[in-house]
Formats: structure tokens, C-alpha cells, sequence
């Protein structure tokens, strides 16, 4: 039986559309889409990191107008502020475990900077009751939960997609189709208790 021109065209669409389908079925796309999830997850955590830069200048000259001579606890703040800031990073810090590493590691240091700074403001009754202090106060305690947030998500998302990569039938196409995206680095605790935020005081 001779197949016509008409129908063997009608016949290699339907085999190209159950093929799409079984394709798409089978998980294809999970391996893109969970990296890009894994990326958006990272600039969330970007986006909070930078919000807590952003409010370092205004509490650190508040404080000062109150606490002038707690020279040293201000400049460590300063610096922590200005060391975390300065590493540069982006989606591709996803793929350098060591520059990761080192981006965590300015966080952690300008995190500890910041609860020596809150410790010192105990002293000063007069900076309690300011209510810019109190406001960046508010501020600060809600950026630090958006932090832990932020980074649960993206240690769950990265988790997601690594275990994808790891498993049947996400394994196969990795090693066919996406074998240039590598398993992705989270956060480590490197401290007690960095899982946690830090608990503000005043």
C-alpha cells in the first residue's frame, strides 16, 4: 500500500507530536528550569544582602551622633560593610564554590560587626529612644529575617535541582543535554548558630 504525499506528511507531524509530548513528559525541562530557579533564588538572596548594606550608613552615623566614642565598633562595621560589598557577584558565583565561600565569609563578618554594634547601643539609653534608630532597628530585624528567608530558599531550590541532575530520568538528560551545568555549592553554617538571624537587641 502506497502512502500518499498528503498523509505520509499528516503521519510525520503526528509522530513529531507524540514525540513532543513523551519529550516534554519525561522531565526534559526540569534540568533548565530548576537551575533557573536555583539562579533566581540567589538573586533573592543578592537583593537582601544589598538592603542590609543600604541601612549600614544610616545606623552607623545615627549611632555615632550617640555613642561617638565607640570608635573601634563603628569602623568595624565600616569595614565589614565595605569588605562584603566590594565581592562582586552574580549568577555565575554559582558555578565558583570558592567565591561563594568567599562572599558567605564577608556576610558572616559584617553580621558579627553588626551584633557587636546592637550590644554597644545597650549602653546608651538616649539612642534607644531615637526614633530614626528605632526605625532602622525595625528595619534592620526585617531584613535579617528576609536573609534567612532568602537563603533557606535558595539552599532548597539548589537542593531541588541538584537532586534532579542526581536522579532518574533527570541524570540521563543531564549527561545528553546539559552536561555544562555543573551540581551547585549553598551556604554552609560557618559559625554557631549562622542558620539562625541574629537576634537583635535593644
Amino acid at each position: 500500500m502506497t502512502i500518499s504525499p498528503t498523509n505520509r506528511s499528516r503521519l510525520q507531524i503526528a509522530t513529531l507530536l507524540v514525540f513532543a509530548t513523551l519529550l516534554t513528559a519525561c522531565g526534559i525541562n526540569n534540568i533548565p528550569t530548576l537551575d533557573e530557579q536555583a539562579k533566581a533564588a540567589w538573586g533573592q538572596v543578592q537583593n537582601q544582602y544589598q538592603r542590609r548594606a543600604d541601612l549600614i550608613p544610616n545606623l552607623v552615623e545615627t549611632v555615632k551622633g550617640y555613642a561617638a566614642h565607640e570608635q573601634e565598633t563603628l569602623t568595624a562595621v565600616i569595614e565589614a560593610r565595605a569588605k562584603a560589598t566590594s565581592i562582586q557577584v552574580d549568577a555565575s558565583t554559582l558555578d565558583n564554590p570558592e567565591k561563594l565561600k568567599q562572599f558567605q565569609q564577608a556576610q558572616d563578618q559584617l553580621t558579627g560587626a553588626l551584633s557587636r554594634l546592637m550590644v554597644v547601643s545597650e549602653r546608651y539609653p538616649d539612642l534607644k529612644a531615637n526614633q530614626n534608630f528605632l526605625a532602622l532597628q525595625s528595619q534592620l530585624e526585617g531584613t535579617e529575617n528576609r536573609i534567612a528567608v532568602a537563603r533557606r530558599d535558595f539552599i532548597l531550590a539548589v537542593q531541588k535541582y541538584n537532586t534532579e541532575i542526581r536522579t532518574f530520568p533527570g541524570r540521563l538528560w543531564h549527561s545528553v543535554m546539559y552536561s555544562d551545568l555543573p551540581m551547585r555549592e549553598t551556604f554552609e553554617a560557618t559559625t554557631p548558630g549562622a542558620e539562625k538571624a541574629p537576634e537583635v537587641k535593644f
